[in-house]
């Protein structure tokens, strides 16, 4: 991280900056993980990346704060102050994910899943619950947050999965309700090394939307199957298979019908920050590119003093420049504001994640033949960026919140 107390101090305090020095002691590490022979296969990867967040802390910047820690502690400028009124320090978590984005996309991605698993525990959660979130903050525990299915995707609505309420299943003399989950999630990360999840599911699908509901899910329950998958980038993402699985009441999150809400809510805490992952690849993209034109000679000169390459040089310092201020001005207004800013983060998520895509692109061009090379950097950036202009909220999807939002007003916001 490069974040000083003068660079773009209108969107950092003292604590950012402070953070941002734990970040680059904590960089070495992590991306280690990714060194060539460190593990022997990729699921030990994912563990030594949950390990190595854990160890430096990290995870306490998106999980939210059981009701008894509600005050800070540790050393000022530990753990930024949470006042978005979404429960995390934006502007941290995306300093945070620029950070695990230039060194491992992997770590990036189970750092934010992390946080997408247990926001609904900190907005609805019970007291037992919310107990449990010190052990995810540590890292001790992982969570996935089991949305997607095969047939509901950005469709949140049609969610199928069914949780059936079966009378007098809560243990205890008064023998409260509980439920029967059956169904299938499908790209749902983190699982393989999770051990619990957010599962939105109905409890009658007359209802619509108003029927979703959210469940705290270990994984260990009899009835559920994780089936692993393999994507292009390399992060532990699995299927889900309920089939009679037996929840006691007490595993629903908040009320029946807040499912759908609670999912949103997620979603909308943590987008912004899937541009500044992009960010982050995207540099680590331009600095090994400088890096090689700089060193590599063609036609008796260095590629580095042909005019076409810098051309292209500079047009990946545009396009990473202006995507780093889209975020970071969607992440102050999310802090500080404490207003719906739903435009301004579909923007920078928009405007960042497909920046990214041309800045990578760029990078793989310069390497030339290198540059398509497995196990190349900007190679694994290539498939590392593609996914981020799909998960939370493709680029059609903010596409259209951004156009109806304009055609709303009538003019620029």
């Amino acid at each position: 991280m490069r974040l000083s107390s003068d660079d773009l101090p209108m969107f950092f305090t003292d604590s950012h900056v402070r953070l941002a020095e734990r970040l680059r002691a904590a960089a070495p590490a992590i991306a280690a993980v990714e060194a060539p022979g460190a593990h022997a296969d990729e699921h030990g990867r994912d563990r030594a990346a949950a390990a190595a967040l854990g160890a430096a802390g990290l995870f306490e910047l998106v999980v939210p704060r059981a009701a008894d820690e509600a005050e800070d502690s540790g050393e000022p400028g530990d753990r930024p102050s949470q006042r978005s009124g979404h429960g995390i320090d934006t502007r941290a978590l995306c300093l945070a994910r620029e950070m695990l984005g230039y060194v491992s996309a992997r770590a990036d991605s189970i750092f934010a899943v992390q946080g997408l698993g247990t926001h609904a525990l900190g907005r609805a959660g019970s007291q037992a619950q919310r107990a449990q979130l010190a052990a995810f903050a540590r890292g001790a525990q992982i969570a996935a947050f089991a949305l997607t299915e095969p047939e509901a995707g950005s469709d949140v609505a049609a969610i199928a999965t069914r949780a059936t309420p079966v009378p007098g299943s809560e243990p205890g003399p008064k023998g409260g309700d509980g439920y029967r989950l059956d169904g299938d999630k499908l790209f749902i990360s983190n699982l393989g090394i999770a051990d619990h999840a957010m599962v939105v599911a109905t409890v009658d699908p007359s209802l619509g939307h108003a029927g979703l509901t959210a469940f705290w899910l270990p994984l260990d329950a009899p009835g559920v199957t994780v089936q692993p998958l393999a994507a292009i980038a390399a992060h532990p993402i699995g299927a889900l298979a309920l089939r009679g699985v037996a929840l006691p009441a007490s595993a629903r999150i908040g009320e029946v019908g807040q499912g759908m809400k609670l999912a949103l809510e997620t979603l909308d805490a943590f987008r912004v920050s899937v541009g500044a992952a992009a960010v982050g690849m995207a540099r680590r993209a331009l600095d090994e590119a400088l890096g090689f034109v700089t060193a590599r000679k063609q036609f008796g000169k260095l590629l580095s003093d042909q005019p076409l390459i810098q051309a292209h040089l500079a047009d990946m310092i545009v396009d990473l420049d202006a995507a780093r201020l889209l975020v970071l001005r969607a992440a102050h207004l999310k802090d500080t504001t404490g207003g719906k800013v739903t435009t301004e983060v579909s923007i920078a998520k928009l405007g960042a994640t497909e920046a990214a895509q041309r800045v990578i692109d760029r990078a793989v061009q310069l390497f030339g033949g290198r540059g398509v090379m497995a196990g190349a950097v900007v190679e694994q950036l290539y498939r590392a960026i593609r996914p981020l202009r799909i998960y939370e909220g493709t680029s059609e999807i903010q596409r259209t919140i951004i156009g109806r939002a304009l055609a709303k007003q009538g003019r620029v916001p």
